[in-house]
């Protein structure tokens, strides 16, 4: 119990938490568990002002990495085996578990066909936050996009296979070099020529590689692209939400016909399938020998120090930054094998973690 309240205490310090689904069914459980395991009466008085600290419920799960009330009431199942909690479900895109296909630095606020709009924060990520914050209930999914292939390959992706989502506003600043708001309105425009360039693109490389002509068309045909390139004030923003939101059409039986205000179905889109990740063996030996890492606090500085299987010294390098060590060494030839530079770089960046907090740094051993 106190494990659980300690969560929600935490929890209720978060505005965000306060229009959450997930902390409303946390509380409702605290407030229903029967006599014999309820609340502590001294603690009560908290409870109630949390309850009164609730405002009118705008999501039902943010998909946030730290979720209080889904700790709490986890703590709760723990101590209390067999209670019977009112669930909320805390996983991104309640409806649509799903979706979206294609994962990337973006906020999932889907719940099904009442949420019409998708934003682009292009490359203001902050305004990305404090949007997704707010949630107001016509938001879908929010998040930036700052190159003008891959970053629009993820945006169709995403898009077509929610039919839900019938505009995109494109706000925040314009990526320096990469006019991905730009090459998003004229892709809405103009479409792809034959070779997959955004026609009237003046970004480096608007090619689309990873998007079929299908799709880019189903895209167009979708949504309504808002332009509000260069806006950073999310009041204005969450305004034009609510503006486009409400004339979004509500889901119907599908004719794909943007005229007549039904959405076009969802495509499947053909993915590359996900390799799980396998745990590393043992680094082997390098022929061209070792490397020991020392993180020197005093010098502010990096030193490596580069050893044969005879333990003799035979190279020596020092800089600021993992990076410029890194690339040092590579150049020089002084490793030969892709295990082990993997493993140095990883090591040189937790030492120059350790220089940037004066922290001290121990080397891991390439075997482990």
């Amino acid at each position: 119990m106190i494990t659980a309240l300690g969560e929600i205490r935490e929890g209720m310090r978060l505005p965000k938490c306060h229009r959450c689904g997930c902390m409303q069914g946390a509380l409702d459980t605290l407030s229903g568990l029967p006599s014999e395991h309820a609340v502590p009466t001294a603690v009560r008085p908290e409870l109630e002002a949390w309850h009164a600290q609730m405002e009118a419920i705008r999501y039902p799960c943010l998909g946030c990495e730290k979720c209080y009330p889904a700790d709490a009431l986890n703590a709760l199942h723990e101590a209390l085996p067999g209670l019977s909690v009112v669930e909320q479900s805390c996983v991104l895109g309640d409806q649509r578990p799903d979706w979206p296909p294609v994962p990337g630095e973006y906020f999932n606020l889907c719940r099904g066909d009442v949420c019409t709009v998708a934003v682009s924060t292009l490359a203001s990520p902050d305004l990305a936050q404090v949007l997704a914050d707010e949630a107001p209930p016509e938001l879908c999914i929010v998040g930036k996009t700052e190159t003008e292939n891959i970053g629009l390959d993820k945006v169709i992706r995403n898009t077509v296979t929610n039919p839900a989502i019938r505009h995109l506003i494109l706000a925040g600043r314009e990526p320096m070099g990469h006019q991905s708001g730009k090459t998003l309105l004229a892709l809405a425009d103009r479409g792809v020529d034959e070779s997959m360039r955004v026609i009237g693109s003046g970004a480096p490389r608007p090619f689309l590689r990873n998007v079929t002509r299908e799709e880019v068309e189903a895209f167009r045909s979708q949504v309504t692209v808002v332009d509000m390139i260069g806006c950073e004030d999310a009041s204005a923003v969450l305004t034009k939400i609510q503006e486009v939101g409400k004339v979004s059409p509500s889901a119907s039986p599908s004719c794909g016909c943007m005229s007549c205000g039904t959405p076009p179905p969802a495509l499947e889109v053909d993915l590359p399938p996900v390799i799980k990740a396998e745990e590393p063996s043992a680094v082997g030996m390098d022929p061209a020998g070792y490397f020991v890492i020392l993180a020197l606090l005093g010098k502010g500085a990096l030193r490596v120090e580069h050893y044969d299987y005879q333990n003799r010294l035979l190279h020596v390098v020092e800089g600021k930054t993992a990076r410029s060590l890194y690339w040092t060494i590579l150049r020089l030839g002084w490793v030969s094998e892709l295990l082990h530079a993997a493993y140095l770089g990883k090591e040189l960046a937790r030492a120059e973690q350790a220089l940037e907090t004066s922290s001290p740094f121990v080397q891991d051993g390439a075997t482990k």
